[in-house]
Order: C-alpha cells, then sequence, then structure tokens
C-alpha cells in the first residue's frame, strides 16, 4: 500500500510540475508579444448599419460590387446580387446544394446557366447574373427581393428582403457611394511576398481596363489614378475597398487613398487612419 501511495505521488508531482512549464511557457509568450491578434474578417459600417464578413465573404461580396462598377450598373444592381447571395450561399462558392444547384447564386446547370465548372468561377457566375438582371425593365426601382426572384424563380420569394439592409451598406461601401473607408479588413501581417503582376492581374479581371495601374519607384509599389471630382472618387474607394478585401491574397502591406490609409497586420484591426494621401490616386505598397 505505501508503495502505490508513493507512486501516485510522483505521478501528481510529474502532472503539477509540467502544468506549470507549459503555464509559464504560454505567459512569457503572452508577455513578450502581447495579446493575442483579432481573427481575419471584413467590416463594412454605413449610417450606422455594421455588416460582418468572414475574408471568403468579403472578397465574393467585393468582387461582386467590382463585376457591377466594370459593367457601370448602378449601386442599387450591386445590392440585389449581394442580397440574393447572402440568401443562396452566405456568400460563399459552394460545391455543392439543392439538386444540382452551385456556386455562389446556387446557379444550376440543368437550368441553363452553364456547366457546374463554369459556375464555381465566381467571375463567370457574377456576370450571369448580372446577364440576367439587367434584362429585367424596372429593376433599379423594383424591392430587392422581387427583382433577385426574378432572376432566381426561388421557392421562398421573399426571402431576399430579409437581407436587404445589409446588402445596401455592403454595395453602398463597395462601389464607392459611401467613401471614407467604410469597408475595412484585418488581415494578418503576410509571410511572403506579393507581386504587382498579381495585383495588376486581379484589378483587370474585376474591373477591367478602365482602371490603370502603375508601377511606382524600386519596390513593387502601384498607383492607381482616378480622375476628379465625384465618380473619380467613387472609383477610387471601390477599388481601395476591393484591395482591402483581397489584401491577404495579394500580399498588401497599406492601402492610402484620399486622407486615410490602410495597414495589414496588427493596425488593421484599427481600420482606416489618417494620413496626407491625396484624392488623385490608390497608393498600394505590397510586401
Amino acid at each position: 500500500m505505501p508503495r502505490k501511495r508513493r507512486r501516485s505521488g510522483v505521478v501528481s508531482f510529474v502532472f503539477l510540475a509540467t502544468l506549470a512549464v507549459v503555464g509559464g511557457v504560454i505567459f512569457a509568450v503572452w508577455r513578450g508579444a502581447g495579446p493575442l491578434p483579432d481573427p481575419e474578417g471584413c467590416k463594412a459600417n454605413v449610417s450606422g448599419r455594421t455588416v460582418n464578413l468572414d475574408p471568403e465573404q468579403g472578397r465574393n461580396a467585393a468582387l461582386i460590387s467590382a463585376i457591377a462598377v466594370r459593367r457601370g450598373l448602378p449601386a442599387r444592381a450591386a445590392s440585389i446580387a449581394l442580397a440574393t447571395a447572402f440568401q443562396e450561399s452566405k456568400i460563399r462558392n459552394l460545391a455543392h446544394g439543392d439538386r444540382d444547384s452551385v456556386g455562389i447564386f446556387q446557379q444550376r446547370p440543368s437550368q441553363g446557366w452553364g456547366t457546374a465548372a463554369q459556375i464555381q468561377d465566381e467571375h463567370y457566375a457574377i456576370n450571369k447574373f448580372y446577364d440576367a438582371l439587367v434584362k429585367i425593365d424596372g429593376y433599379e426601382t423594383m424591392r430587392i427581393t422581387e427583382a433577385a426572384q426574378k432572376v432566381q424563380r426561388s421557392g421562398f420569394p421573399e426571402a431576399y428582403e430579409d437581407h436587404a439592409p445589409d446588402a445596401r451598406a455592403l454595395a453602398s461601401a463597395l462601389t464607392g457611394y459611401s467613401p471614407g473607408g467604410d469597408f475595412t479588413c484585418v488581415v494578418h501581417e503576410p509571410k511572403t511576398h506579393g507581386t504587382a503582376a498579381a495585383v495588376t492581374r486581379s484589378l483587370a479581371g474585376s474591373f477591367g481596363s478602365g482602371l490603370e495601374v502603375r508601377r511606382t519607384g524600386a519596390r513593387q509599389d502601384l498607383t492607381l489614378p482616378v480622375a476628379t471630382g465625384q465618380d473619380g472618387n467613387r472609383q477610387g474607394w471601390a477599388a481601395a475597398a476591393y484591395l482591402v478585401a483581397y489584401a491577404g491574397n495579394l500580399k498588401i502591406e497599406s492601402i492610402a487613398f484620399d486622407g486615410l490609409i490602410w495597414h495589414s497586420g496588427r493596425a488593421s484591426e484599427k481600420g482606416w487612419q489618417d494620413s496626407n494621401a491625396d484624392g488623385s490616386a490608390v497608393r498600394v505598397i505590397l510586401r
């Protein structure tokens, strides 16, 4: 019996000692590095309404809005598309769904939307949605759910309206109608270097040739000139918001435009900050 008690005591001592060591390591790391960073994600804050998204949702929402800008569509079109994407997939590019539905809008190959592979290409799916939307007379003045239903032909025709307020806030921020950094993301510090070529390809694929991209300086820094006036300012903020949403993928260190600057890493938790950046161009620094 005494031998068993001794063994039990040894086990307890080893366990407590291990716990103390682990606790000490965690405390040392905490003291050295400070609090853990916030989780990555995006947020739009427009007229008091806040919409929170995870990184994938943020990128898809930015792409939906950028393609609307590229096609010269009103922000209302982006609102309708975003409300539809919220309802159908939570703005995710799903590989499955009801029956043969796939993608952001849960479009069905059997209903003529394209092949499953095509529909899972976000650019293709978004353009197909807008192709159908612009054929609807008066969609700009319809309730969001009515316009969405005419495109989707859903069994739940009123469901899209549940997402209309969030969709309007996102569309306003992402198309540049709510300027001033109303869309921001928390993005952890990039571990690898980005390239000017990758940023240029991403912008061209989403915004088309209407957005000029210039390389500046010895580093792979970029400048996106915009026109003066309200239209140019909207274009600049639409591009800036898109780049924030894709900053993690493109390894962007900072984005500056029209008196504000956004930084990746811990600084991204503070959102856009005051800077001396002017409104003539969006300036991008890569890691």
